[in-house]
């Protein structure tokens, strides 16, 4: 029997020969090696918050030496009623203690406020990747639902509207924007789930909901501006509503297999009879036009004038930019209103004129329609993404090249400033209060302005909101 084999010798230092030691692992190097990437995106994660936070410290302790020559230039200095003549060694080193107090008191006020703004900014970051993340994968599960399962599209699209239409009348409720709500789009959204649980089987209303829902709604995608814009959850929000109902009725009439089973409707419907369709949508549009005429126009009449509410139709009158808003301002104030229900009566039909003469019957046709809206979204998106963070990159380049000369000129002037032992005579009291305003007003509009450079926190007016509706 032969006898076992001695177990190998450990691979370790000293076995090689010294030019392959190089290549043995250690397995403590290699323990600590481990982190190194965790502590590489720590340290490039805080690296530019670092730095900026050194310049700003940077920034206040030259200011803090402006400050200290200064006062060495102060001859006669008044303290409430005491006047000092001569200013001693003592006394200077009083003042400057005081002052050094006083400034250290404003900085951590000033930062301590910053704080609350960042953790304010943390949270708006942390919503809005969750919106990107959202966003994105609604259209990656949705273009896979459309080539493995189109019958659970409109599921998709009742579960979505679900979570997104009562978030949305939330915010709005918050902003006092809720008046928003009562555009046709909602309303339209609203039919569109009752024919898909409730009535399936209704002709009108299937013929009603799908030339409203590739009309007025696929439309608005082009004249409101809707945006592709993952991260900010009202824009995705806009576009799910006006894009995802012609998205779910292209599916049922051309992809969905045996539709007629779950929409009978469709087989009292094999053809579209044009002005039939023109009318029962007509007739459907009619309807939600007297109630928001009857529910907000008029009745909530006071606080829409006082300017406590904004809806769509005082948004664009005030919007004086747009063609609609100019066409409204010619017309005299007593028709205004009725002038604008019966404009978007004619845009409501001629929207849906595609609809009832084409798409209805190419499944061609549908698919180009489709693309050419979603299209247009993603141009507004990528607009969006490149003219918001270029402005941003300026505005950060802008102020850096402020600071690099405003610490050359302070670099120049210390240069040419006396020191503390040839005090001029010649600066009272008032040059003191003098640079207490100049430094207080500089400071607060150097924190201003650091705020003001981050769009995080900067807060969107109901205007900019409407525009993607």
């Amino acid at each position: 029997m032969a006898s076992p084999r001695p177990a190998s010798p450990p691979f370790g230092k000293g076995y090689f020969s010294v030019p392959f030691e190089r290549f043995v692992s250690d397995e403590a190097f290699d323990h600590l090696t481990s982190a190194f990437t965790l502590l590489d995106t720590i340290e490039t994660y805080f690296d530019s918050h670092v730095d900026l936070l050194q310049r700003k410290l940077q920034k206040h302790s030259d200011r803090l030496k402006l400050k200290a020559e200064e006062t060495f230039k102060i001859k006669d200095l008044k303290l409430g009623d005491l006047k000092i003549k001569d200013l001693s060694g003592d006394l200077l080193a009083e003042n400057l203690e005081k002052e050094i107090k006083s400034f250290k008191l404003k900085l951590s006020t000033r930062v301590t406020s910053l704080a609350a703004s960042w953790q304010s900014a943390k949270v708006v970051r942390t919503r809005e990747k969750v919106s990107f993340f959202f966003g994105v994968m609604t259209l990656l599960f949705s273009a896979l639902m459309f080539g493995q399962a189109p019958q659970w599209v409109h599921i998709a699209y009742t579960a979505i509207g679900c979570y997104l239409l009562p978030l949305r009348w939330y915010i709005y409720k918050k902003r006092a924007w809720h008046y928003f709500l009562f555009d046709l789009c909602y309303y339209v959204t609203i039919l569109n789930f009752i024919f898909f649980w409730f009535f399936p089987s209704s002709p009108a209303l299937f013929v009603a909901c799908y030339c409203l829902s590739h009309g007025s709604l696929a439309s608005a995608v082009i004249t409101w501006r809707n945006s592709l814009v993952f991260h900010d959850q009202d824009k995705v929000t806009s576009l799910f509503i006006h894009i995802y109902a012609p998205f779910s009725f292209t599916v049922i009439r051309h992809y969905y297999p045996n539709a007629e089973e779950r929409f009978p409707a469709l087989a009292a419907v094999p053809e579209l009879n044009p002005w039939r369709a023109l009318m029962l949508s007509g007739a459907i549009y009619a309807i939600w036009q007297l109630l928001y005429w009857k529910f907000v126009l008029v009745d909530r009449r006071a606080k829409i004038e006082s300017g406590q509410r904004t809806t769509s139709f005082s948004f664009l009158l005030n919007d004086k930019r747009g063609v609609i808003g100019r066409a409204l301002s010619a017309v005299p104030p007593a028709y205004r209103e009725a002038s604008f229900m019966g404009g978007q009566f004619v845009y409501a039909l001629a929207t849906e004129i595609p609809a009832v003469f084409l798409l209805y019957k190419s499944s061609f046709w549908s698919a180009v329609f489709l693309l050419l809206i979603f299209s247009v979204s993603v141009w507004n998106g990528g607009g969006f993404y490149i003219e918001v963070f270029g402005r941003k990159f300026e505005r950060e380049l802008e102020a850096l090249r402020k600071e690099i000369a405003e610490s050359s000129a302070r670099a120049s002037s210390t240069s040419g400033s006396s020191t503390p032992g040839t005090l001029s005579r010649g600066s009272s009291s008032t040059d003191l209060s003098n640079m207490h305003t100049r430094t207080d007003s500089s400071d607060s509009l150097h924190i201003d302005e650091t705020i003001a450079q981050d769009p995080v926190l900067e807060k969107s007016s109901p205007i900019e909101s409407k525009k993607d509706l």
